[in-house]
């Protein structure tokens, strides 16, 4: 329980915390960008032209998932200051 206490008040981040941002981040671009090929692929079947919209919506959401992993780390590190 002191320990317990004790970490609260230090706020220091382990190993543990680091491990798990990492993997939030790494989730977060591939969810986005997932999403973004799979919705490129139904506009890609549904409406056939010249056009890659696979290729583009990969591209917008593995922008989003950069961004919004991006903005997660930078409240982190407010945080943290």
């Amino acid at each position: 329980m002191a320990r317990r206490l004790k970490a609260r008040r230090t706020r220091q981040k382990g190993v543990w915390f680091g491990m798990g941002m990492f993997g939030l981040v790494g989730w977060t671009v591939a969810i986005y960008t997932v999403l973004g090929i799979a919705l490129g692929l139904w506009i890609d079947r549904r409406y056939p032209n010249g056009y890659s919209w696979t290729l583009m919506f990969l591209l917008l959401g593995l922008g989003a998932g950069v961004l919004n992993a991006w903005r997660w780390i930078k409240n982190e590190i407010d945080e943290d200051e």
